[in-house]
């Protein structure tokens, strides 16, 4: 046993399951709750109530969503709820609460319990890294669903953020010709001197006709009628971004523009990558707090 720190992970999805059986087989004491017919390491207490699930540990872990709703645990693979009251009811302060995307509204309640979690999806180390798995994704749909090979193909990414850094990185290393459109000079400047072809926002119209694949990795409508009329028929939209997303669907759907809101990529194209790598920012934070 590497120490004895033990942790309690509270619902979640395969990227959870990963992480509690990595930590079992690591050594650590773990305990579960939130899961129904799901096979863990032998060596892992499956509770069914909650105060059972934290008694005795140290670390409690909410998955990434944290909640759907703000007030249940994001459990899809547990036949009941796991209300967020109930949860902290049963912490003390010797408990280190994390979550992933921690809404306000629980972050608010957490603290009427005396409860003051700690979002874990901020952490750079853990945005950058599930970049990579995204944009594999991203890839993967882009393969499964054009009947041309992405090779040659021309690529449009909307944003140069991590996930368009990582995105145009990929699609260049199978042979696309990738462009990307950025707001900032600087970002264009990046995005020249990586080999890329660069454009600007108010540029898209006279182009954006031009592309067999558009990627959109900004959280804000950026497709809109307008440039949705443009579009080739033929062209596929992937949307990487979170909500609203960057695309009018309605209108695309009435235009006839085929578009996929792919979310939450890491959890279902790399659940065993995307569960390390929570671990390991989990680590980070643990022992920066010197828990």
């Amino acid at each position: 046993m590497k120490d004895n720190r033990s942790f309690a992970i509270i619902g979640g999805d395969l990227r959870q399951v990963k992480m509690a059986n990595a930590l079992a087989q690591d050594g650590y004491c773990v305990k579960i709750i939130g899961f129904n017919d799901i096979e863990f390491h032998k060596d892992i207490g499956i509770m069914n109530n909650i105060g059972d699930a934290v008694k005795d540990t140290d670390i409690v872990v909410a998955p990434l969503p944290c909640s759907l709703d703000n007030e249940t645990v994001n459990a899809p693979f547990y036949h009941s709820d796991i209300y967020f009251k109930d949860l902290f009811k049963q912490l003390s302060k010797n408990h280190v609460f994390l979550g992933g995307k921690i809404s306000d509204k629980v972050m608010k309640l957490a603290q009427v319990y005396n409860i003051y979690p700690i979002d874990y999806f901020n952490r750079e180390e853990l945005i950058v890294l599930n970049t990579i798995p995204t944009a594999e994704g991203a890839i993967q749909i882009a393969m499964e669903e054009l009947p041309i090979t992405l090779h040659n193909s021309r690529c449009l990414i909307l944003g140069f953020g991590r996930i368009g850094k990582m995105l145009a990185s990929m699609l260049a290393g199978i042979g696309a010709n990738v462009t990307v459109e950025a707001r900032k000079h600087s970002d264009l400047a990046w995005i020249k001197s990586y080999g890329y072809k660069g454009i600007q926002l108010n540029q898209l119209a006279e182009v954006i006709g031009d592309y067999d694949l558009i990627f959109n990795t900004v959280p804000s409508v950026i497709l809109d009628k307008e440039l949705l009329l443009r579009i080739r028929k033929e062209c596929l939209v992937i949307d990487l971004a979170s909500k609203p997303g960057g695309v009018d669907f309605e209108m695309a759907k009435d235009l006839g523009v085929k578009t996929i809101w792919a979310l939450s990529l890491p959890g279902k194209v790399a659940p065993n990558t995307a569960g390390d790598i929570i671990k390991d920012t989990i680590f980070n934070i643990i022992d920066e707090l010197g828990v």
